[in-house]
């Protein structure tokens, strides 16, 4: 087994590296494609028109040499337009997120060979290192066991859900404070 390498990429160096993104992004969703959404294309676009133009905007990848994972994410203080594509906050989120900065992980994906490897544990400790943010905050599908196991063993807690304005199903809102 190969060493993996982490590195923290800027907006710009994440849109260069989008053909290999879209590559991991391709090869993570192959064993539970119901949890990505997502074609390729859409996947890629999101990543550079829409999250990657987000304020405080940070991705790590790894790397043994070929991609094997990321993460990214961008701070979505209260009354940013990310909340706004949720109804109605629950009243236990508002209240956690309401006097802190909150940075959102919207991101995370590992290589099926690099899983169980602790891969995707050393990505989501770097990216949130160097966070000056009060408040950590993920969405997870409620199918999505792995994900969900995997954020509690890191010591985050289930605050409620959130409901999506495009009609689409309930996504767990799961938070840390770091």
């Amino acid at each position: 087994m190969s060493t993996v390498f982490m590195r923290r990429l800027s907006r710009w160096q994440a849109e260069s590296e989008r053909e290999n993104l879209g590559d991991l992004y391709l090869a993570a969703c192959q064993e539970a494609p119901d949890l990505f959404p997502l074609g390729r294309e859409e996947f890629i676009r999101q990543l550079v028109d829409e999250d990657g133009g987000e304020p405080e905007f940070d991705m790590m990848v790894a790397s043994d040499p070929s991609l094997v994972g990321c993460v990214y994410g961008y701070r979505a203080d209260r009354g940013s337009p990310w909340w706004e594509a949720f109804d109605g906050v629950p009243s236990e989120i508002s209240e956690l997120t309401a006097a802190r900065q909150v940075f959102v992980i919207t991101t995370l994906l590992v290589a099926p060979h690099r899983r169980r490897q602790q891969v995707a544990t050393k990505l989501q400790r770097q990216l949130l290192a160097r966070s000056r943010a009060g408040l950590y905050l993920t969405l997870i599908d409620p199918g999505n066991s792995p994900a969900r196991a995997a954020f509690q063993s890191w010591g985050w807690t289930k605050a409620g859900q959130l409901t999506p304005t495009d009609g689409s199903h309930p996504r767990e809102a799961w938070t840390s404070t770091g």
